[in-house]
């Protein structure tokens, strides 16, 4: 009887958790689930990016950290979130990447300017990467872990009363990664190549740079051992070229 109790609260925990915390990304205009505050969401970004500058090589270059911030700046001008604290870095180590904090600080690794042949190309990295953080992927995916681990507790007590916790905490882990964080994953990829696309038109950047960026990305990577899409948490970079292409023409409409 307990247990069955339990099963209901928990439930109807679930249900208004749910219900309570919908919100709309911008320009996509698709509904999210978000169990934190922007408050909260925010200030994990700002211990985080302590923690980054603290252990990571920040390059001095002035030419690099120049564009970066110009760049940068632009884009974070026409995403109009003035509640975010935008600052951008370059990491001087040789990888082909970037990543954006919940919050707005940016991280650009040296090793993309390999990569990058133009500010258009750099506009197109630091589009995606702010439109990582206006449309929340960070938070959104925490609640989808917090979500997960509650599915498991619930699945946990219903089934024995825990007698096969182990098993199931296993099971549920690895459909979890393979069924739901890992294609929540590509859709977030996806939506920011779109959203940064629409930021880095606004900006005033040519998004149809975004092609021989990815073009060129793919052929970095040639080579080198990649797991199966399905397996991963990024599109295939053939995947996304093709999906821009269609975008672009919509994200036109966005050109000063």
């Amino acid at each position: 009887m307990f247990k069955k109790i339990l099963h209901i609260m928990m439930l109807s925990l679930l249900s208004f958790t749910m219900s309570a915390c919908l919100s709309t990304t911008p320009y996509t205009h698709r509904k999210q689930l978000v169990l934190f505050s922007p408050q909260q969401e925010i200030q994990m970004g700002y211990q985080s990016a302590r923690q980054i500058l603290q252990k990571e090589p920040i390059s001095r270059d002035p030419q690099l950290n120049a564009m970066v911030r110009r760049v940068g700046r632009n884009i974070a001008d026409a995403a109009d979130q003035p509640n975010y604290q935008w600052q951008f870095f370059v990491i001087d180590k040789d990888i082909p990447n970037a990543f954006c904090l919940p919050g707005g600080k940016v991280f650009v690794y040296k090793g993309l300017f390999r990569v990058v042949q133009n500010e258009d190309q750099l506009a197109v990295v630091l589009g995606h990467e702010v439109a990582h953080a206006i449309a929340r992927h960070g938070a959104e995916r925490m609640s989808m872990i917090q979500l997960g681990r509650l599915g498991e507790r619930i699945a946990e007590q219903t089934i024995s009363g825990g007698k096969y916790a182990g098993a199931i905490r296993k099971a549920y882990g690895a459909t979890e990664g393979i069924g739901l964080v890992l294609p929540f994953s590509r859709k977030f990829e996806y939506e920011a190549d779109e959203i940064g696309l629409y930021l880095m038109t606004k900006a005033g950047y040519d998004p149809r740079e975004a092609i021989p960026f990815w073009e060129n990305m793919m052929r970095l990577s040639q080579g080198r051992r990649k797991p199966p899409e399905f397996l991963s948490t990024h599109p295939a970079d053939i995947h996304r070229i093709q999906r821009l292409k269609k975008l672009i023409p919509k994200a036109l409409k966005y050109y000063r």
